[in-house]
């Protein structure tokens, strides 16, 4: 059984910081892709960025040169540091685990408000 669970997130003035981590355990096939997604109310889920087990990155333009993901693969973690935060960063975050299956965390919200 894979779970992720998240932490981080909450409240934060407009370009401030914030970091999101997600660890994800269970039996785990060692190549996979992990990466945030969000998604802000009336909208769709939308990546926000993303890592594969070999380290290519993949980013959303609205976030490129703010938002950095990282992951550290001993412990099946990913992380994802968020500066320069904008009101319109303001969604619920979610992690996401892409194997042959895709899992979901439950999702943390960010608010980016003054």
């Amino acid at each position: 059984q894979v779970q992720l669970v998240e932490s981080g997130g909450g409240l934060v003035q407009p370009g401030g910081s914030l970091s999101l981590s997600c660890a994800a355990t269970g039996n785990i096939y060692r190549i996979n892709v992990m990466g945030w997604y969000r998604q802000a109310p009336g909208k769709e889920r939308e990546l926000v960025a993303s890592i594969s087990s070999g380290g290519s990155t993949n980013y959303a333009d609205s976030v490129k040169g703010r938002f950095t993901i990282s992951r550290d693969y001993a412990r099946n973690t990913v992380y994802l540091q968020m500066n320069s935060l904008k009101p319109e960063d303001t969604a619920v975050y979610y992690c996401k685990l892409q194997t042959a299956y895709t899992y979901w965390g439950q999702g943390t919200q960010v608010t980016v408000s003054s």
